[in-house]
């Protein structure tokens, strides 16, 4: 079990690459590279993948019916904090896998080790990121990664001190601040987790008072961080062209100051392309609550009461639906102060 006197692994952690499951690779690949503007690299008729820097994977998609993230992982700096999370997850008797080399390959990673994680979303540490040597052919200018990772990942939960409770025990994972929102009518508390610099690498909205989760996806949204302004203009102009649904318009985010839209991926989750976010200074953070998502804009893009009634049903179906938190490593958890 780890103790107050374990060394922390925190900024040694960073988002590297997601692995989602779909059938609709056609549709997949003119998102990602016509659309975002990502570098595609087609593996086989049921693998594929997209890069955003000279990491050979940030994104492996292969065929499947789960239209979803099937898996997150996550780069560890060193052999030490690898092994420290590795010793965390065996002491609290949860198991872990490692990968053969062929699944290593196709992350482009060295080794990498696989455990259980909130939502049915496994987890997998990994070291050494393969680099690629091939130049970049994609519409983007570049993409922001580096010491804050790639970008962030948004989900609901109806369990959100339990999600947080995980993210503390795995990666020591720090709150950040939080976000009070009424969307169509709902009332969510949104948590912002960090491993490293970045704001926030993780996510959590739930809605107050109600045990429903009103996303049918085991994510709610992705982000990736483009290089400059432009890149987010561009890409927006071009998932409007090409017609892919646009969920939330331009706008900024009242804690990060991100700017940054929101595409509909083919798959239903949406994919934030974004902007500029603060970088924590940890010498002075304090966390606090901001009322709203949004200084500006992220306006809701074409929304009608057909989508408002579907989000309903969604919500109430998942009342029946059990949420695994993995116990083990969640614990009872971390309420909110």
């Amino acid at each position: 079990m780890t103790t107050p006197h374990a060394p922390s692994v925190f900024g040694a952690v960073h988002l590297g690459y997601i692995i989602i499951e779909t059938n609709r690779f056609t549709d997949w690949q003119r998102f990602g590279t016509d659309a975002i503007g990502m570098h595609h690299d087609p593996l086989s008729r049921d693998l594929m993948r997209f890069r955003l820097d000279d990491q050979e994977c940030r994104f492996l998609l292969r065929r499947g019916p789960a239209e979803d993230v099937v898996t997150t992982g996550w780069h560890i700096d060193d052999h030490a904090a690898f092994e420290q999370i590795e010793a965390r997850i065996r002491a609290h008797g949860v198991p872990l896998a490692a990968g053969t080399d062929e699944e290593a390959a196709l992350r482009g990673v060295e080794r990498l080790l696989r455990f259980p994680g909130p939502k049915g979303i496994t987890q997998e540490i990994y070291t050494n990121p393969v680099k690629s040597t091939a130049p970049l052919r994609m519409l983007a200018s570049a993409f922001a990664t580096g010491d804050s990772g790639m970008g962030h990942v948004a989900l609901t939960s109806t369990k959100p001190a339990q999600v947080r409770g995980y993210f503390n025990t795995v990666f020591d994972a720090r709150l950040t601040d939080y976000i009070d929102e009424t969307i169509s009518g709902v009332k969510l508390k949104i948590r912002f987790l960090r491993v490293d610099e970045r704001h926030h690498s993780i996510a959590v909205a739930a809605t107050r008072g109600l045990p429903i989760d009103p996303v049918p996806t085991r994510v709610q949204h992705l982000n990736i961080q483009a290089a400059t302004l432009d890149d987010v203009a561009q890409s927006y102009q071009r998932v409007h062209e090409l017609g892919f649904d646009m969920a939330l318009s331009v706008g900024q985010h009242t804690n990060d100051r991100e700017l940054s839209y929101y595409a509909r991926t083919p798959s239903g989750f949406e994919w934030e392309v974004g902007w500029n976010p603060l970088v924590i200074d940890e010498s002075t953070w304090e966390p606090t609550t901001h009322q709203g998502i949004s200084i500006w804009g992220h306006l809701p893009v074409g929304q009608t009461i057909v989508d408002k009634l579907a989000q309903f049903r969604a919500g109430a179906r998942s009342l029946a639906r059990p949420e695994d938190t993995v116990p083990a490593l969640s614990g009872a958890g971390i309420p909110d102060n």
